[in-house]
C-alpha cells in the first residue's frame, strides 16, 4: 500500500498524530518515481535534493500555521516557469533555459508549504494530444503502458494516476488537462479564464491558456484551486473577483440540479462505451435528486476550425519571440543573421509546433485576415452564446469528456486532423472561457472514460458538488492501474 493510497485530509491527520512526517511523503514520491518513472516517463527534470530539504524544513512550522496542502508533494507541467529548474516546454528550442523567477502560481504552491518534486512532460508548446510531440521522451499511459496518456499535461496525468505525486499542475488550452485526465482515470479541472494567474506561463495561445489541478479526487482538486486562485497584478488577465471555498460547496446535495445534455455531444464520433458511460452517470445524478434533457448546442460542429484557427494564430505570434538570441537552442550553421534565425527555429521547433505556426500566419496575413482569423471570431461568440442561453435554464452541463478512450502510441501521429478531433468536445469550453472537470466515469476495454462536468463563468463551486456527488456514489477514482499496486509492495 502506498502513502498516497490517502487523501491529503488523511495524511494531515497522520502528521498530526505524529505517525508520519513531511520528509515521509515527500520521500514516497521520489521512492515511487524511481519505481515507476523509467516506464511511465512522467518527469523531465527532478528536484530532489531542493524538495527533501524543503520537506524537512516544514517540519519546524507550527501547526496551526499549516494549511490543508502543507508539506504536500506536487508535479509542475514544463510550461510554467521555476525558478532554478530547467523549464522547456518540452522544446528543443528552450533547452538548458533555467528561469530566474516562479510563475505566480508556483509562489502561492510555497507559500501554502508544498513541495515541488519536478518538472513533468508535456507535447512541446502544449501542443497535442497524445504526448508524442514531446522532444525529449513519450509519457506512457499508467493503465497500459502501450496507449498515449493524453495530452498536452500527459505527463501531469499519468504522475498522478501511477501514484508518483498526488498532486500536479496542467495547463488547459483546448482540452489539455481534462482530455488527459479522462484517458489515466484521474480528475482535472479547468478553471474559468482569469480565475488563475497565467504570469508564468509559456504562452501557447493568451486567449485560451488556463493552469488547473490535476489530483486523484475532487476534494483534492478543490482544494489545490483553492491555492493557485485569485487576482494577480502581473497578469492583466486575471479577474479581480472572490476567490470561495470551493471545499466548502461539496457539501453532497444537488437535489433540485438541472443538467442539459447537449445531443451533440452524444452524437456522430462518441464510441458506445463512452456514451453508456455518461447515461449511466446520468442514473447516478437523478437518484442523488438531479433532473436532465435533452438540448441542442447547434454550433459545437464548428469548434475544432474555431480553435484552430485561433490558437494557431495566436501562437504564431507568442512564438515568435524563440529566435535564439537570448536563451534557449541557437544553431551553429549559420553564415548571417537571417540564416541564424531561419535554422534555430527550423531546428528547434518541433513539425507539430511548424505545422501551427504556418497556420496561424497565415490566417493573420494581409488578405486572408477577414476571412479566417475575423470570421473564426465571430464563430468563437456564436458558441459562447449557445453556453450562455443553455445557463438561463441549467445549472450544469453534461458529456462525455474525449469521444474515446486511450489509443495506440503511434495511432494517430501521422495524421493530424484525426489526432485534433480527440478534442472535439472540450474546445467549446475554451473557446467560451467557462470552466469544466473531467471525473472517471467508467471503463472502455479496460481503460478509463471520463465524465465533463460544464459550468457557468466562476462557478467552480456547481462543478465541484456535482462531481464530488457522482464520485462519492461510484467507486472508479478508486480503482488504480495494475503498476500502482506492483510499486506498493
Amino acid at each position: 500500500m502506498s502513502l498516497f493510497d490517502k487523501t491529503a485530509d488523511e495524511l494531515q491527520r497522520l502528521i498530526k498524530a505524529g505517525e508520519l512526517s513531511f520528509a515521509d511523503v515527500t520521500q514516497e514520491a521520489f521512492d515511487r518515481i524511481r519505481e515507476l518513472d523509467p516506464e511511465v516517463a512522467a518527469f523531465l527534470q527532478l528536484n530532489e535534493e531542493q524538495a527533501t530539504a524543503r520537506a524537512k524544513e516544514l517540519e519546524q512550522t507550527p501547526a496551526s500555521e499549516r494549511g490543508p496542502l502543507f508539506g504536500m508533494p506536487i508535479g509542475v507541467k514544463d510550461n510554467i516557469v521555476t525558478e532554478g529548474i530547467e523549464t522547456t516546454a518540452s522544446s528543443r528550442i528552450l533547452e538548458g533555459f533555467i528561469p530566474i523567477y516562479d510563475a505566480t502560481v508556483v509562489r502561492k504552491l510555497k507559500d501554502a508549504g508544498m513541495v515541488i518534486t519536478g518538472k513533468l512532460n508535456m507535447d512541446e508548446f502544449a501542443m497535442g494530444s497524445s504526448n508524442e510531440n514531446s522532444y525529449y521522451k513519450k509519457t506512457k499511459n499508467p493503465w497500459n503502458l502501450q496507449t498515449v496518456p493524453g495530452g498536452s499535461s500527459g505527463g501531469s496525468a499519468a504522475a498522478v494516476a501511477a501514484g508518483e505525486v498526488p498532486f500536479a499542475l496542467g495547463s488547459d488550452t483546448g482540452g489539455s488537462i481534462r482530455q488527459p485526465a479522462a484517458f489515466c482515470g484521474v480528475v482535472g479541472m479547468k478553471p474559468t479564464y482569469g480565475r488563475v494567474s497565467r504570469f508564468g506561463l509559456i504562452a501557447f495561445a493568451s486567449s485560451l491558456d488556463q493552469i488547473g489541478p490535476v489530483t486523484r479526487t475532487v476534494e483534492d482538486n478543490a482544494k489545490l484551486l483553492q491555492v493557485i486562485s485569485g487576482h494577480d497584478d502581473m497578469d492583466s488577465t486575471s479577474a479581480d473577483v472572490p476567490v470561495p471555498d470551493f471545499a466548502a460547496a461539496l457539501t453532497g446535495d444537488i437535489k433540485g440540479l438541472r443538467i442539459g445534455v447537449p445531443k451533440e455531444y452524444l452524437g456522430e464520433g462518441v464510441s458506445e462505451g463512452a456514451r453508456q458511460a455518461v447515461l449511466d452517470a446520468l442514473r447516478v445524478l437523478e437518484e442523488k435528486g438531479a433532473t436532465w434533457e435533452e438540448i441542442s448546442m447547434p454550433h459545437s460542429k464548428y469548434a475544432l476550425s474555431t480553435y484552430y484557427l485561433l490558437s494557431s494564430s495566436e501562437a504564431s505570434s507568442n512564438l515568435a519571440r524563440f529566435d535564439g538570441i537570448r536563451y534557449g537552442y541557437r544553431t551553429n550553421q549559420a553564415e548571417n543573421l537571417l540564416d541564424f534565425y531561419m535554422n534555430t527555429r527550423a531546428e528547434g521547433f518541433g513539425d507539430e509546433v511548424k505545422r501551427r505556426i504556418m497556420l496561424g500566419t497565415y490566417a493573420l496575413s494581409s488578405g486572408y485576415y477577414d476571412a479566417y482569423y475575423k470570421k473564426a471570431q465571430k464563430t468563437r461568440t456564436l458558441i459562447k452564446q449557445d453556453f450562455d442561453q443553455a445557463f438561463e435554464k441549467f445549472d450544469v452541463i453534461i458529456g462525455p469528456t474525449t469521444p474515446t478512450p486511450s489509443f495506440n502510441i503511434g495511432e494517430k501521429i501521422d495524421d493530424p486532423l484525426t489526432m485534433y478531433a480527440n478534442d472535439i468536445l472540450t474546445i467549446p469550453v475554451n473557446l467560451a472561457g467557462i470552466p469544466a472537470i473531467s471525473v472517471p466515469c467508467g471503463f472502455d476495454n479496460g481503460l478509463p472514460l471520463g465524465l465533463q462536468i460544464i459550468g457557468r463563468p466562476f462557478d467552480e463551486e456547481t462543478i465541484y458538488r456535482t462531481a464530488h456527488v457522482f464520485e462519492q456514489a461510484t467507486d472508479f477514482h478508486k480503482q488504480k492501474p495494475g503498476l500502482w499496486e506492483v510499486a506498493a509492495k
